[in-house]
């Protein structure tokens, strides 16, 4: 009789009474056999020996994939690991326990409304990368080893949040993913599990919370913006009182100055500066005007 395999969430195959695709195969090439020694002796006993010997290989050959171990209980007592491939077990007497899966296993925690150090609440998504390297721990040392995986993982995972403050979490992820790794896998290893690795996905905090940190930000940009623009005043001052006393010791260099900044301001074409008549007096551009207006002149014919 046909009977599907039991499987539970962690992928492990639980209590195989069915048969293999292997013992299907015998039991057909037993029936075979025992159908044509019926008929070569005329006698019913070949086809009762094949049905016999080829339900006793139904229930007696397993196979386990390249990746899974077979445990095997001898009247209850642990007997030993099968597999991988073919293997062979006592029908009533042994029972495969459980097939485990020893690839890398991926097992997705959640930390929902847990408090950081600084008392802000968060939700907080991590990943725990693990995998068995000892079947036979794993199934005498616990009884669900996946939901021991997970259920420790959210309590290391609340432990640690509860240990850094909200700012540490968000620039850290590494750190605290290396902390959980620690803490789990001294749990696990006396299950013959290993944790190889902790990733911490998303750090989720409140809308409002959110606000009051877009908004601290902007502030902060803008105290720096303005403590930029302190320090170039400072410095522009610092050079304008440089040049004051250059210019407080040399009145022509003054004078040079302003005239460059009237001929700055005047060279562009239909520009008009009206300059007042004491700058004019003061800077002596009076007489320099006069002596370029009579420079450009024709000279008067000879003779």
């Amino acid at each position: 009789m046909l009977m599907s395999m039991m499987k539970k969430r962690t992928g492990e195959r639980v209590g195989l009474p069915g048969m293999s695709p292997v013992s299907g195969f015998a039991l057909a090439v037993c029936l075979l056999a025992g159908g044509v020694v019926t008929g070569v002796t005329q006698s019913p006993a070949g086809v009762i020996a094949g049905g016999l010997l080829g339900m006793y290989l139904l229930f007696a050959l397993r196979v386990a994939q390249q990746w899974e171990k077979a445990v095997v209980l001898r009247l209850g007592k642990y007997r030993g690991l099968r597999g991988p491939g073919l293997f062979h077990v006592i029908p009533v007497v042994d029972e495969v326990s459980r097939m485990v899966d020893q690839r890398v296993r991926v097992t997705d925690v959640t930390a929902e409304s847990a408090l950081t150090r600084d008392t802000v609440p968060v939700n907080v998504d991590a990943i725990v990368f693990w995998v068995v390297w000892d079947a036979e721990k794993c199934v005498l040392e616990v009884q669900d080893f996946h939901e021991a995986i997970t259920l420790g993982a959210q309590t290391a995972l609340r432990e640690s949040i509860g240990k850094h403050e909200l700012a540490e979490m968000l620039a850290e992820r590494e750190k605290l993913g290396r902390e959980l790794q620690k803490i789990l896998d001294e749990k696990t290893n006396p299950w013959g599990i290993t944790v190889q690795s902790v990733e911490i996905r998303d750090v989720k905090i409140p809308r409002e919370l959110e606000d009051a940190m877009s908004r601290q930000a902007q502030a902060e940009r803008e105290r720096q913006a303005r403590i930029i623009l302190g320090t170039a005043e400072t410095e522009i001052s610092g050079k304008f009182a440089e040049a004051a006393r250059v210019y407080e010791g040399s009145p022509v260099a003054l004078h040079l100055r302003a005239m460059n900044m009237l001929y700055e301001a005047i060279k562009e074409k239909g520009s008009m500066v009206i300059v007042p008549s004491s700058a004019v007096e003061t800077m002596g551009l009076g007489g320099l005007l006069g002596t370029a207006a009579l420079g450009n002149r024709q000279a008067p014919p000879l003779g």
